[in-house]
């Protein structure tokens, strides 16, 4: 593993509905070859229609060379997904739900060489609860690094606070603590003091005229009535949102963190 000079991660947030899943297929070949990426991971949990994934669509994705599906609160909203758990080890659920919940928050991969794990967690403010991410994370990334030094993390959470203090909290341990969730990618991609690359949320990938994927006429008749309207995914030109990660495979640091940031058609 250290003859490798650096390991290059791709990571892409939220997938919302068909304009996400189409701007993934048609762009995400070209991100590949053009930053040499290694390693992709994306987070699906929006990609059926902006509620969870189906095994159809993980199978398109994994398809078009994602290594691992990350997810956060909406994974359940498809009755496909204990199959699609069963199915793939590489399409994750957060890791800190409670004890026998179907599906894994984790997953070691062996590509080119290369052992890679990546871990999944949800954040508990302002989504439903879950175990402590900060004890079970930490808890999770020792037993990983019996394995491999390279360890992703997607924390699918509400609050940057929570975000960073859960990277604070793992730095050091892990190559990468990316925030997923919100839809909108933050400007504040760094490496911590002891090695680990952070990011508050990578952003999504979906309509790049919508409100963060959806209709905004929609959105903006639920704040002019207060109605508890469906969200609608809205179409249009797209973008993939991300970051780009080099990692030194020998010690699992990262060694520099770009945003991706790519509009399509």
């Amino acid at each position: 593993m250290s003859k490798i000079r650096s390991f290059t991660a791709l990571m892409l947030g939220d997938v919302i509905g068909h304009p996400g899943c189409r701007a993934l297929f048609s762009g995400l070949n070209q991100l590949i070859r053009e930053y040499r990426a290694d390693f992709v991971v994306v987070n699906g949990e929006n990609a059926a229609g902006g509620l969870g994934i189906t095994k159809e669509i993980a199978r398109h994705f994994f398809g078009q060379g994602v290594d691992v599906i990350t997810s956060g609160n909406h994974i359940w909203q498809q009755e496909s997904v204990e199959e699609l758990f069963e199915e793939h080890k590489q399409m994750l659920r957060p890791a800190n739900y409670p004890p026998n919940v179907p599906g894994r928050g984790s997953v070691v991969v062996e590509k080119g060489g290369v052992k890679v794990a990546v871990i999944n967690l949800q954040g508990r403010y302002q989504l439903p609860p879950t175990d402590c991410p900060f004890r079970g994370g930490k808890a999770l990334v020792e037993k990983l690094r019996r394995e491999t030094p390279i360890i992703l993390v997607d924390f699918h959470a509400e609050l940057p606070q929570e975000k960073e203090a859960l990277a604070f909290h793992l730095d050091g341990r892990v190559s990468a603590v990316v925030g997923t969730h919100t839809h909108v990618q933050t400007a504040d991609e760094k490496i911590l003091p002891k090695g680990s690359a952070y990011i508050t949320d990578l952003g999504m990938c979906g309509s790049a005229t919508g409100v963060i994927g959806s209709d905004p006429a929609v959105s903006i008749r639920r704040q002019l009535t207060q109605l508890p309207l469906k969200n609608e995914i809205f179409d249009g030109p797209t973008f993939l949102q991300g970051v780009l990660c080099k990692i030194d495979p020998a010690t699992g640091k990262a060694l520099s963190i770009e945003r991706v940031n790519r509009q399509f058609a």
